[in-house]
């Protein structure tokens, strides 16, 4: 199976090899950490997703995010037009996938299916060894319907979810601006209306710092039902990502831990540069997301 939740050796050594590189170039500028209390069990697993690499066919979008040294990768269907997943599909197969991640010593994490919908690459993932979909909610409602929203919405979802069953695969719902699932109240909705393990969220700080919610008391809200972390803040350009943009990261790292997050932490943005410039920038981002982390856990 392609996604592996525990520690691997191969990611044990590359975080200790960038974490003593990191800390060679000098620690000192992290400040402490967020939280008094060190954690030093959780375990921090960092994936890029190919949209930050549309222009370049899907292989040479693996061979970038693995020479960059993420531990994982997602892999996008034709949002903004990334041709990646449908290739996969359509010409690679279950088995070409595999190959192509064994050879970049990369797990799949997850395909971001917002266009094309789940049900499209079920059978493929399922193929793959099985990961993390991700996908959308509904259109907005008043308060005063959002329970009401909220339990017809998880409801619709049964059919993918016999299929994330089927094929050893989760479905996890991102909070978009102007959706069913953006406020910190509908976050505290879903957790309480879903009971399916396979159903959870994918968490976007990006779209709650547009409408100014506490990005670290989302997370705790979400719990164990957190799917996918996108470390993603609002700003323009490139400074959407982690230690290119203003933001700290340590706080919501910090909540990662706190709830004993499984999955993996994806540095994105929207609306990607030149892939040279890009994979510059997603080095920086991991690099400042490794200090980061180094400065939560206390080590």
């Amino acid at each position: 199976m392609l996604i592996d939740r525990n520690l691997t050796r191969r990611t044990f050594l590359k975080r200790t090899a960038a974490g003593t590189a990191a800390l060679t170039a000098g620690l000192s500028a992290v400040s402490a950490p967020a939280q008094d209390a060190p954690k030093p069990n959780w375990e921090m697993k960092l994936s890029a997703s190919t949209i930050c690499f549309t222009k370049l066919p899907i292989e040479k979008a693996v061979e970038q995010i693995a020479s960059i040294g993420f531990d994982g990768i997602d892999i996008w269907s034709a949002h903004a037009g990334c041709p990646h997943l449908d290739d996969a599909l359509d010409r690679l197969g279950p088995d070409g996938v595999k190959k192509l991640l064994a050879a970049a010593d990369l797990d799949l994490y997850s395909f971001s299916v917002y266009k094309g919908g789940y049900r499209q690459y079920a059978e493929l993932l399922g193929g793959c060894g099985g990961g993390v979909a991700v996908r959308g909610s509904s259109r907005p409602v008043p308060s005063d319907q959002l329970t009401a929203s909220m339990k017809a919405f998880v409801e619709s979802l049964k059919p993918d979810l016999e299929l994330c069953e089927k094929y050893d695969s989760y479905l996890a719902i991102e909070n978009h601006g102007h959706a069913l699932l953006d406020s910190a109240d509908s976050f505290k909705a879903f957790v309480d209306i879903n009971t399916n393990p396979r159903l959870g969220i994918a968490l976007a700080p990006y779209h709650l710092q547009r409408i100014g919610e506490d990005v670290a008391d989302v997370i705790r809200s979400c719990g164990d039902q957190l799917l996918y972390f996108y470390a993603w803040q609002h700003a323009p350009g490139t400074a959407q990502l982690p230690g290119v943009g203003p933001v700290d990261f340590k706080p919501w790292l910090a909540a990662l831990a706190d709830i004993d997050y499984k999955w993996y932490v994806n540095p994105f943005m929207h609306h990607e540069p030149e892939p040279d410039v890009m994979a510059k920038e997603l080095a920086r981002s991991r690099e400042y997301l490794l200090k980061c982390y180094a400065a939560v856990v206390g080590s």
